[in-house]
């Protein structure tokens, strides 16, 4: 080969180091873009005799400064920090709301009590009892707007769920696109398309930022993308479709579901990790519908306990308190895939056993298999009258037989938030703040007995048969007389007769009968008589709001655990609890991010100190390799001259 030959390939080579060094400089901000450098190699030398003769250089490829070790990592480690981002992002906003000293349920409950106090202490106040009705309106606006802030998030969530699987579908069509141009330009060339391959790598990096992917490189150049437990999302340039549905078991939810053909299979809850995605659903399933069913859970406790009280009183009219509140009740949700007619109903029967766990309930044809949807154990064999005792403080009843294969959901306290209510029989003259008995001791008598005023247990169901549309037992006429020695006691009802005899009598030991409960204290004589009966002039009497006003702090929920404002400050301290895990450890995964990005751009980024630097060598080299061709020229010419 001639000095102009070398010459020419060092040129070439020049040409093409400048132009990759110029590709670099001007990609530096290219988001996924790699770093490239030319490989250069010997030509061929001739053999002579003086040895072998160097015939210049060539450029073998152009490749791309990179690491599979740390792609992959970033990869990962965005995936996790797009997870923790979305969860934050999300549940930060229950939290603030919930905690928030003006607008969380706290203030509303504690205004609602102050108004209760105010009637206890002014049981005939008109403005006091309207105060009260008051108080009870804007506790239940404040349940119903929590309630509605949390139904909200959810519709919000749907929606970022479904956008997030739509960004899934389309970075998998252009991940399955380039995959094919690059097995063809790859085979045609054999040689590496980088840009294209920085294309691929940067919307598999995206893709990892929506859901956890596992990438397995093909012989072809090809990628081979895996999602879930497994299930193939991208195969060379086939796609494999993600889809949303609304789930059949609960129409509130959307799902994310494997479309394979004309088949849609759902991905069972926790089947996806990591990323955009997988922080929504876990957001949704571990946080916000958790916040619903114990916030719930509170309503169905204040309605529940407080109408009990509120029964065991008597209002203005001399009558028996009637329901407070309108009690929100369970929800049992059929599936829509259901075949046959039979149903299932669920009744609140004991509020303090009462779970937040959603239960799904699968009949096999002869019996029925519950599922706890938050621990997800399955009890299976349960029958029909079994069921009705299966959920703790909930009573299911099968209406009628559901066909094999029929699934409901059972809600106990979802939408108890969302539904509470004053009873429709409530107002300032039905506000029963008294008791509906008055006790008494005989003028006649010599012992130094002294009866308490009593307290109501219960109103009885059955009535007096000589009264048997008006009088319950609870407001009869009760007498207790002192026998002979004073050391038992009669128990007489005016209208009943002898409820009881020679009851040995206890200082201070409780008497109970007709649902209520008196002691005696001190030493009755013989003789001596006490009596119960119905509370005539009750108008200023304030036992019974006396009693409604203790429930603020007496334990009723959570197995009688806690009280109204302890229950809802569980919620406050689970939810703010986990924004605070989700705050430290999403930061903690920003600056891995950062510092992996670091280490990645260090190696495959584009440095433009060097790529100058770059220039000014190729510029250099191009230089040389045409002061060669000059020189060639020159002693060319000089040949030339001599053969003249």
């Amino acid at each position: 080969m001639s000095l102009f030959s070398v010459g020419v390939t060092g040129l070439n080579a020049a040409q093409i180091g400048l132009a990759t060094a110029g590709h670099n400089i001007t990609n530096a901000d290219t988001e996924g873009y790699h770093r490239q450098t030319i490989v250069q190699g010997t030509n061929l030398a001739t053999p002579s005799g003086s040895g072998f003769i160097g015939q210049g250089t060539n450029v073998e490829t152009v490749k791309r400064v990179y690491s599979q070790f740390l792609d992959t990592q970033l990869q990962r480690v965005q995936t996790q920090s797009s997870y923790m981002d979305t969860y934050y992002g999300q549940i930060s906003q229950i939290d603030n709301m919930l905690a928030d000293p003006n607008s969380g349920l706290s203030p509303a409950l504690q205004d609602f009590f102050s108004a209760v106090g105010d009637v206890s202490s002014n049981p005939q106040s008109v403005a006091s009892r309207q105060s009260m009705l008051s108080g009870a309106s804007a506790l239940i606006s404040r349940f119903q707007a929590i309630s509605a802030r949390l139904t909200d998030l959810q519709g919000g969530v749907n929606t970022q769920i479904t956008d997030s699987v739509s960004l899934i579908n389309s970075y998998a069509q252009q991940i399955a696109k380039l995959n094919d141009q690059i097995t063809i330009q790859g085979s045609s060339t054999n040689q590496p398309p980088n840009d294209l391959l920085d294309q691929r790598d940067n919307l598999i990096s995206q893709l990892n930022a929506q859901v956890g992917a596992t990438v397995i490189k093909q012989s072809d150049g090809s990628l081979n993308v895996f999602i879930g437990n497994g299930q193939p999302l991208i195969v060379g340039n086939t796609v494999y479709q993600l889809t949303t549905v609304r789930s059949p078991e609960d129409q509130q939810r959307v799902e994310v579901a494997y479309q394979y053909g004309s088949k849609t299979t759902l991905l069972g809850t926790g089947s996806l990790s990591g990323g955009n995605l997988s922080g929504l659903l876990d957001f949704r399933d571990k946080s916000l519908i958790p916040a619903q069913n114990e916030l719930g859970r509170v309503a169905m406790g204040v309605a529940e306990t407080f109408n009990a009280q509120h029964q065991l009183g008597q209002d203005l009219s001399g009558n028996l308190g009637q329901d407070f509140f309108a009690v929100p009740g369970p929800s049992v949700l059929p599936s829509t895939n259901n075949t046959g007619t039979g149903s299932i109903t669920a009744a609140l029967s004991n509020v303090s056993a009462l779970g937040v766990d959603d239960f799904r309930i699968l009949y096999d044809g002869a019996n029925y298999s519950v599922t706890n949807l938050t621990t997800h154990v399955t009890t299976t064999g349960v029958s029909a009258g079994s069921l009705s005792t299966f959920i703790p403080g909930i009573t299911l009843t099968e209406v009628a037989p559901p066909n094999a294969g029929d699934v409901f959901t059972v809600q106990p306290t979802r939408y108890a938030a969302r539904d509470i209510a004053l009873s429709n029989t409530i107002g300032i003259d039905t506000i029963a703040a008294a008791a509906p008995i008055v006790t008494g001791a005989g003028t006649s008598n010599k012992g130094t007995g002294v009866v308490s005023g009593g307290s109501v247990d219960a109103v009885p169901t059955t009535p007096d048969p000589s009264h048997p549309t008006t009088d319950l037992n609870l407001k009869n006429p009760v007498t207790i007389t002192f026998n002979n020695p004073p050391t038992t006691f009669d128990v007489v009802d005016a209208n009943l007769g002898t409820l009881a005899s020679g009851v040995s009598f206890t200082a201070g030991g409780n008497i109970s009968y007709n649902g209520w409960t008196v002691s005696i204290t001190g030493t009755p004589s013989s003789g001596d008589k006490f009596t119960i009966g119905p509370n005539v002039n009750g108008v200023s009497d304030n036992r019974n709001m006396l009693a409604l006003a203790q429930l603020q702090t007496k334990n009723t929920l959570i197995g009688g655990s806690a009280s109204y404002q302890g229950a809802y400050s569980q919620i406050v301290s689970q939810v703010g609890n986990k924004s605070a895990e989700l705050q430290v450890t999403s930061k903690a995964q920003a600056a891995l991010l950062d510092q992996t990005k670091n280490a990645q751009q260090g190696l495959s980024g584009v440095n433009l100190d060097e790529e100058a630097a770059n220039l000014l060598r190729y510029q250099q080299a191009y230089q040389a390799s045409g002061k060669m061709l000059q020189i060639a020229s020159t002693l060319f010419d000089s040949i030339l001259a001599i053969g003249r």
